[in-house]
């Protein structure tokens, strides 16, 4: 069983956010908390897997929460939620430790998978955050690929390449799926595929190798 707290001031949003948790069978909500405090006291009485939080709180919020997670020996990784965040704050939170950050708009599906990527230790990020995360760190590193990544792309198949390409549009396997006229289930055997190839360790990885890819070409 995957445990999980929850932590934000509404309480009607953790309700919801509790319902959709739930409905998976093998999630549980083991506590809730209206800010940082009442998580941190959560996270040090129960045994929690995955601490979901909101940035925006009184009292003690979000990215105070995430430093002080850090210090908390045995601290679950922590998935952030919430319906809007500036670039500042996103990358702050990425910074500060957090595992993943998912809007609160994403569907619910969207939701647990997010859940049960960062329990298994990996990064997780609803495809507009990553998009953005991907432009800025194109602005900030330029558009170079090293010679190895190039022998890469260039061992891609053609099919292939077309799901690394679409990887750098931050899109996610559904709009992928979609984009390419196949089933959801075979566009993430391609991405899976398609990593491998690139030795990428993550999504986040094959999204920004993409992309400065693609913004490279376009130099010529």
């Amino acid at each position: 069983m995957l445990t999980v707290a929850l932590v934000d001031d509404e309480a009607l949003v953790r309700v919801g956010l509790r319902s959709i948790l739930e409905s998976d069978p093998d999630i549980k909500v083991i506590a809730e908390a209206e800010d940082g405090v009442g998580a941190l006291q959560a996270v040090r009485q129960h045994h929690v897997d995955v601490l979901a939080l909101d940035l925006h709180m009184p009292g003690m919020n979000g990215m105070t929460l995430l430093k002080e997670i850090q210090r908390t020996p045995g601290a679950p990784p922590a998935l952030v939620l919430t319906s809007f965040a500036g670039d500042d704050q996103l990358y702050e939170a990425l910074e500060t430790g957090a595992s993943g950050f998912v809007l609160k708009a994403d569907s619910p599906e969207e939701l647990i998978r997010a859940v049960r990527t960062v329990a298994e230790g990996r990064m997780a990020m609803s495809a507009p955050v990553l998009s953005r995360v991907v432009k800025g760190a194109l602005a900030l590193r330029g558009s170079i690929v090293d010679p190895t990544s190039r022998s890469r792309i260039a061992s891609l198949s053609v099919r292939e390449r077309e799901v690394f390409l679409l990887l750098g549009e931050g899109l996610s396997n559904a709009e992928m799926a979609q984009r390419l006229m196949m089933s959801e289930g075979t566009m993430k055997s391609y991405v899976s595929r398609v990593l491998a190839k690139l030795k990428a360790a993550n999504r986040t990885q094959g999204a920004l190798l993409s992309a400065r890819h693609t913004a490279r070409s376009r130099e010529y």
